[in-house]
């Protein structure tokens, strides 16, 4: 019996769309030979957002906070589970985001859905919020994944939102002469990006999605600038999504001036259903591997798909017993004790911030243009200096990103991959590697510039 040319192929051709939809970096750092003892001339793996400064402080916290020496693994742990989280759980998150994002409020834990990662839970609310071929707005530039979380299940369109035209700064100019301001969403450039989506690409935009504190830039969007995004979505009926991922590893708080959507949103009648939330473990906490995120919405309409949608993703029960007992543990029997998670957040703001001014020193002494790093892992870097002269654009960029993997031993995540405006833009994580490897990493950075200079 026929069945027609699929018979040609043993896949189908969704699943190597979905794979195409992947930045090329990310391959890049599996594929390459990286540095060690063994192999010291490998690259060091600068590109991919994790942090390795605190095995020291997890790995005996988490062996004791997934121990039951204090008592027996609860029976009701074996069986199906609540598919948004357990309840004991998604209010000891509740409480910890309302310290950690400093809200006023009391979150409603039947507002949280807990699952397998950030990425899992962002989909499942996007899907919740808008049909296949519908736009999600993002201010450029963005995290590089974001077009395979969206694009690859949910089938959205990503509506790039350029800033810099709409800020009176110059795309022409380089970062030196940009100022931080380019790069915040104005409602001008709101207005542009969803007119021209609607009327050159017939996509509507139902989402807005932002990264605050901001991926790539490691920098905080100021109150205003998230409020006028606030009011222009609820003005335009778009949905907002505030993925604070990095919310607790805002190691420059005066400077940063960080204050969650959650916060500014908030109206005596409640957040409305126009604004959402999604944070994880796996940036703050370092631990990617557990797969934990949230989500959080006061959208009535969408709480029971979203809580069934979420089957696909649950997290473990084991999990989740951990996390509670990590997000409520106290450091002493005392009333007024503090969390465990307040002196774990402090000692890893003190870890970055040694470990980001180390890296923005180098910057100075080198003359490179960088943004001043207030929050995450990273660092926002013009070395479009050193672009080649010819070729277009992103061939430009490429040859200086392949120039710096293959020949001085540097991974770093290039702009173009994150739809950076201009080319020659990098960010590197400063966090993903050892105190040894990161000295490395100066050094190898000062002998390219050195050599490139004197050239």
């Amino acid at each position: 019996m026929s069945h027609g040319s699929s018979q040609s192929s043993i896949s189908a051709p969704r699943a190597g769309a979905a794979v195409s939809l992947l930045p090329t970096y990310l391959a890049d750092a599996r594929a390459i030979q990286k540095y060690s003892p063994l192999t010291p001339n490998g690259a060091l793996q600068l590109s991919v957002a994790e942090n390795q400064m605190l095995e020291d402080l997890l790995v005996p916290s988490l062996t004791e906070f997934s121990s039951y020496h204090h008592g027996s693994f609860p029976a009701d742990a074996i069986y199906y589970q609540p598919t948004h989280g357990r309840e004991s759980l998604r209010q000891a998150v509740a409480t910890y985001l309302k310290n950690l994002l400093e809200l006023e409020q009391e979150l409603d834990p039947d507002g949280l859905v807990i699952g397998a990662g950030c990425n899992a839970v962002l989909e499942n609310l996007c899907i919740s919020l808008a049909e296949p071929g519908q736009g999600v707005m993002i201010p450029l530039p963005y995290y590089a994944a974001f077009d395979f979380d969206l694009g690859s299940r949910a089938g959205l369109r990503v509506v790039p939102v350029p800033t810099m035209e709409h800020s009176g700064a110059s795309p022409q100019k380089s970062s030196s002469t940009v100022p931080l301001e380019a790069y915040y969403p104005t409602r001008a450039a709101l207005d542009a990006a969803k007119e021209k989506s609607v009327e050159e690409q017939a996509i509507e935009p139902r989402i807005l999605l932002l990264s605050h504190p901001q991926n790539p830039l490691g920098i905080c969007y100021p109150p205003h600038v998230i409020q006028e995004c606030i009011d222009w979505c609820r003005d335009n009926k778009v949905h907002l999504v505030s993925d604070e991922i990095y919310a607790g590893s805002v190691y420059r708080k005066e400077e940063a001036n960080f204050k969650s959507a959650l916060k500014l949103a908030r109206t005596p009648s409640g957040l409305g259903p126009y604004i959402h939330f999604v944070y994880a473990l796996s940036k703050d906490f370092a631990l990617s591997g557990l797969r934990v995120g949230f989500l959080y919405s006061e959208n009535l309409e969408i709480r029971l798909p979203l809580q069934k949608l979420n089957d696909l993703c649950c997290v473990s029960s084991h999990t989740q017993l951990m996390v509670e007992r990590m997000l409520t543990e106290k450091t002493s029997s005392d009333e007024d004790a503090t969390f465990w998670t307040d002196g774990f957040l402090e000692s890893n703001h003190m870890r970055l911030q040694k470990r980001g001014d180390k890296w923005q020193q180098c910057m100075k002494e080198l003359s490179i243009p960088h943004l001043s790093a207030t929050a995450g892992l990273f660092c926002w870097m013009d070395l479009s200096e050193f672009l080649p002269a010819e070729g277009t654009a992103d061939e430009q960029e490429r040859a200086l990103y392949l120039e710096l993997l293959k020949d001085y031993g540097l991974l770093f995540t290039p702009g173009r991959s994150m739809h950076n405006e201009l080319p020659g833009f990098f960010r590197c994580v400063f966090t993903a590697a050892s105190d040894q490897e990161f000295h490395l990493g100066l050094e190898r950075l000062r002998h390219f510039v050195t050599k490139k200079r004197t050239a």
